[in-house]
């Protein structure tokens, strides 16, 4: 189990997220990325996943590092 973790406030639009994982991030009407069923929690959105797929792309081509990823607790990107 893995836990994708974004930081919406820091996204820039690039939408580098939506075209390599279109699976799990789509772009918002502002502009912004958004993760596919994730809930708000904080200043973050989260997403508990069985497994990262292409989501390890999409936190490895953001620019402003605002995708992260954990497994088993501890932070991987």
């Amino acid at each position: 189990m893995a836990k994708i973790i974004h930081d919406r406030d820091a996204c820039i639009g690039c939408g580098t997220c939506a075209a390599v994982c279109s699976k799990y991030w789509k772009m918002g009407k502002d502009g912004k990325s958004e993760l596919i069923g994730a809930k708000k929690n904080g200043n973050m959105y989260e997403l508990e996943v069985n497994s990262i797929e292409c989501n390890q792309d999409a936190a490895e081509a953001c620019p402003v590092n605002c995708i992260h990823i954990e497994e088993k607790g501890k932070r991987k990107i």
